[in-house]
């Protein structure tokens, strides 16, 4: 008699569960969605640029890396990071030695001073990591109104559509659209924010960081558009998340032809081990 009640009290507390689960489920698949300021006007990722490392046979713009590491030395890294690139990974770019032990050496680290022992700044090394524009979190947020700027390494991995967001995102600062305050009149910009629909509550604390032509001098004699810029960086911030990308396609269809190879081979070999063995039948 007890094993009986509680197989049924067993049976109606999953059944409890069950009801409610589905109950749950209609009402989120039929109840229309509750409209805001954010899910009506934030853009997805604008797609009308290519970049030379999408598709299948992609493959490394050495010369656009390097403008991009220029953008991002000469602008970006007044407020963002790149902990997760040394120096010496700058050789994949095309830099030489020379040029990375000059890249590194203008540029300041935490050490030690050999005499006293105490906390100090050095050049940098090519072996060094490169150095946050901030001492610490806390320098980080109060330099940025309590917000502390993201690390960049892996931004393009940790964004959907990572290369095409930060182009949008860079060049997407705009004036809030007329139809954004007759349709949601309590949505405000508040101090310090600016209005760009490709992020994702549409305000957002960075102010446009690319603002005008010739904002950079490129070495390779690219005229440096506003747009020519974004890209340059977007294709470099992805190299920084992904330096493998390419070389991964590369070993993908070695792969692909001895998986195919290996599955022809092992057709024609159990057709010959069946023949064998009907023969043995017949």
């Amino acid at each position: 008699m007890i094993r009986l009640v509680g197989i049924l009290v067993g049976l109606g507390f999953t059944f409890v569960v069950l009801l409610t689960f589905g109950v749950g489920a209609y009402t989120a698949a039929t109840d229309p969605a509750t409209e805001t300021a954010e899910n009506v006007f934030h853009l997805h990722p604008k797609e009308d640029v290519h970049y030379s490392f999408e598709g299948p046979v992609g493959h490394w713009d050495i010369a656009q890396l390097q403008r991009g590491y220029k953008v991002y030395s000469e602008v970006c890294s007044a407020c963002h990071s790149l902990k997760q690139v040394a120096f010496r990974d700058l050789a994949a770019l095309g830099y030489s030695e020379a040029q990375i032990k000059a890249e590194a050496a203008s540029k300041r680290v935490p050490g030690v001073d050999p005499n006293t022992g105490e906390a100090a700044s050095r050049p940098a090394l090519p072996t060094d990591y490169m150095p946050s524009p901030y001492p610490n979190a806390v320098a980080a947020s109060a330099a940025n109104g309590g917000k502390i700027p993201p690390d960049l390494s892996l931004m393009t991995k940790a964004r959907h559509e990572g290369t095409h967001y930060v182009y949008s995102l860079l060049t997407g600062f705009q004036e809030p659209p007329a139809a954004l305050a007759e349709e949601f009149p309590d949505f405000t910009i508040p101090n310090g924010g600016h209005y760009n629909p490709y992020f994702a509550s549409l305000v957002i604390g960075m102010a446009p960081p690319l603002t005008t032509e010739g904002q950079v001098t490129y070495d390779d004699g690219t005229v440096p558009t506003v747009d020519q810029m974004s890209q340059d960086v977007s294709a470099f911030l992805t190299w920084t998340a992904e330096p493998k990308l390419v070389k991964r396609k590369q070993t993908g269809w070695p792969v692909l032809g001895f998986l195919l190879f290996a599955t022809i081979l092992a057709w024609f070999a159990k057709k010959s081990v069946w023949a064998n063995a009907k023969r043995r039948e017949d």
